[in-house]
């Protein structure tokens, strides 16, 4: 199916289904993440059976939702997949790395068809390769050609070929006839839209109405032929009424009961049956003990009592974490990422008029005005812990953009003939959710160029004496007001000749008495690349100047550590959030300017003999046998000053990048919460400040770049 078609889109007479399709894309994007994750983790040789289950479950979840939408694409690739998934959960087939690389391209796949019907206008994916592919794993086969091996403990326990054609019995034998009761309904006709949703859904069996179109007493019954599950067909009725109105019986004596299923006959008179009935260990109603014993007795004929019990167990595991999946889905809400802005920005300006009637009442009695003292006490300290808990509410863990990266650098570490292993700290570091959508890219270049140009070639590490598996950590920490965020490898590491020989190729200025640091930095220079030859993956020379931009325009700085033979370490140093800041106010003259508080070191008074000046122009001070660079604000920005004689005496030490400056102001105005403001947006940049905010009193501050400032006082 190429569009979301409105007969798609509408199953069922009079309900618009289009309006669920938000929450379908959603929970299936979590899904195919998930799967994907688990499907990296899993351990080939040891396959964990709670792991099989819930990639099936991913799947699962997929194709039911893709069916009711009517996303026949979507819906037949992860029914394949399903199938093959089904097998290794079974234990019928043993997992090979070609099938993990089959399902993680089904699961590429999957993405693209899902983002072309939330309307990207994408071409159609053709899947008939991967569907083949899945078809010939599925079939026991491998996609050299070549029969794939059984899984031990079937292959020890059936020496003899006949235990084989019972196996494919099940696939045969799973369609059931059920008996389906639905009510009591105020309007009968609404059951017939469970006709239309057979009708739409082909695979999903027949149905036929066994009490001729007339409902008794609201009562509505019908005959159905189908292969799926009662959970499945449960999900997709309750898009038309609700899961309480449903009751699925059985048909007749023998077909497809469930242990514990209304009317089912005892267990011992089933002894003799297909083992291919009632293997539905979630059915409703079915204690998971009973399952459990009745899945046991199923693979008996199969195996020896040792091998039966083990299926056993996961047949328990899987049901608890159904029933305590349910949870999550309780306690959270999707709530639009406009409408936690729209409350950012109230509590913003809340901030902002707390901040004015703490400014106003500063010059009234506290001791006439007691009970007003402790009312705009009590406001400060509530309107802080309204501001930190809403803007926890965009704070999301590092996670999400570490969870990309092992799929990425498999295929990259596979494709340049390299061992990587991928390690992560500090997962569950936060970050605002504005700053990780724009960090991910810079990231990425990163974590290509480590195991591109860092890691070395297995045969050379060997030869280095090194681990032919080369090692990239991720490190996310949170230091002051900032979250800092490293990528490490043990790789060759930078070659300073190199690179000074490569920068004044391109006739960039790079004499020999530079620092480490200062060469280090080169390579954030436009067209700059190591690359000895241009390929897909890099050589071009765009990357690492775009990376540096990127996270110096989002308030942040990136510095570069290296031993040759040993390594390199990227830093990259983040605000946690561009809203609301905790800053200190400085007056110069008639200004105030506000010094991000994460970046204030100290101040002090400071006495004139004690500035000294350098090389005609620049001004130092000892601080403790340092000494810093001066920054006078009132010259920086032009500061119109009436008081002639004037001298400013105190110093706010800040830094930045690495460096620290001491900055020359009048008077310390204060610390207080400010809300950020966008300059840039609302007026144009101005060289030194990173953007403005409100006073309590009604004016405009500027916040200045301190990075800036830093910079500065190097040249």
């Amino acid at each position: 199916m190429g569009d979301m078609t409105s007969e798609g889109a509408n199953l069922g007479a009079g309900i618009d289904l289009s309006q669920f399709y938000q929450v379908f894309f959603e929970e299936a994007g979590e899904n195919l993440d998930n799967m994907e994750q688990l499907l990296l983790n899993l351990d080939i040789e040891n396959p964990d059976d709670e792991q099989m289950n819930a990639i099936f479950r991913c799947a699962h979840s997929i194709k039911g939702g893709a069916a009711t939408f009517g996303f026949n694409d979507v819906a037949e690739l992860t029914h394949q997949m399903e199938t093959l998934l089904d097998k290794l959960r079974r234990h019928e087939l043993a997992p090979t790395s070609q099938m993990v690389d089959v399902l993680l391209q089904s699961g590429d796949a999957l993405k693209a068809q899902l983002a072309r019907h939330q309307g990207s206008g994408a071409d159609a994916v053709d899947t008939s390769a991967l569907l083949s592919s899945i078809r010939t794993l599925v079939d026991g086969g491998t996609l050299d050609g070549t029969r794939a091996a059984a899984p031990a403990p079937v292959a020890a326990a059936a020496p003899a070929p006949a235990p084989a054609a019972p196996a494919a019995a099940p696939l045969k034998s799973t369609v059931r006839q059920l008996e389906l009761l639905v009510g009591p309904l105020d309007n009968p006709a609404q059951a017939d839209n469970l006709v239309e949703l057979f009708k739409e859904i082909t695979d999903l069996g027949t149905i036929e109405p066994l009490d001729g179109g007339i409902a008794a007493d609201g009562m509505r019954r019908f005959k159905v032929l189908t292969s799926s599950t009662d959970n499945d067909l449960l999900d997709l009725f309750t898009f038309h009424v609700s899961r309480e109105q449903v009751k699925i019986l059985p048909l007749g004596e023998g077909y497809g009961f469930h242990e514990g299923a209304p009317g089912a006959p005892p267990a011992e008179a089933k002894k003799d049956e297909d083992p291919g009935y009632g293997f539905f260990d979630d059915a409703p109603g079915v204690p998971p003990e009973t399952a459990a014993e009745a899945k046991a007795a199923a693979e008996a004929p199969k195996a020896n009592v040792p091998v039966a019990a083990k299926p056993a167990t996961p047949a328990r595991t899987e049901v608890a974490p159904r029933a305590g999946g349910a949870s999550p889905d309780q306690s959270t809400l999707r709530v639009s990422v406009e409408k936690v802005d729209q409350l950012i920005n109230l509590v913003g300006e809340l901030v902002i008029t707390q901040a004015m009637l703490a400014q106003n009442s500063r010059n009234l009695d506290p001791g006439l005005y007691q009970q007003l003292a402790s009312g705009l006490a009590d406001l400060e300290r509530n309107t802080r812990d309204l501001q930190e808990s809403v803007m926890s509410i965009r704070m999301i863990p590092m996670s999400v953009v570490f969870n990309r990266f092992p799929r990425m650098l498999r295929d990259l570490a596979a494709k340049l003939g390299k061992k990587v292993e991928l390690v992560t700290q500090g997962e569950a570091t936060e970050l605002d959710k504005g700053l990780v959508e724009k960090i991910t890219d810079p990231l990425t270049h990163l974590v290509r160029n480590s195991c591109d140009h860092g890691i070395e070639s297995p045969a050379d590490r060997v030869a280095k004496g090194k681990p032919e598996q080369g090692t990239i950590t991720l490190v996310a920490s949170h230091q002051g007001g900032s979250i800092v965020i490293e990528v490490r490898d043990d790789g060759r590491g930078l070659n300073r000749e190199k690179l000074i020989k490569k920068a004044r190729e391109k006739g960039i200025d790079a004499p020999d008495t530079m620092t480490d640091q200062e060469v280090w930095g080169l390579i954030f220079a436009p067209g700059f690349s190591t690359a000895d030859q241009v390929t897909d993956v890099s050589g071009r020379g765009v990357g690492m100047d775009v990376v540096k931009k990127n996270i110096t325009s989002l308030g942040g700085t990136v510095e570069i550590d290296s031993a040759e033979g040993y390594g390199m370490k990227v830093s990259v140093r983040l605000p946690l959030t561009l809203a609301i800041m905790d800053g200190m106010s400085v007056g110069v003259g008639e200004e105030v300017y506000i010094l991000p508080l994460s970046s204030v070191v100290e101040s002090f008074q400071v006495q004139a003999d004690t500035i000294k000046t350098v090389g005609g122009s620049g001004r130092v001070v000892e601080v403790r046998d340092e000494y810093m660079p001066v920054v006078e604000l009132e010259q920086v920005f032009n500061v119109p000053r009436f008081d002639f004689e004037h001298v400013s005496s105190i110093m706010v030490v800040v830094e930045a990048e690495g460096g620290r400056v001491a900055l020359l102001v009048d008077e310390l105005l204060g610390q207080q919460q400010v809300v950020v403001k966008n300059l840039e947006a609302n007026y144009r940049k101005v060289t030194d400040v990173s953007g403005a905010t409100i006073m309590g009193d009604g004016r405009v501050a500027l916040i200045l770049d301190v990075g800036s400032l830093v910079r500065r006082s190097r040249h």
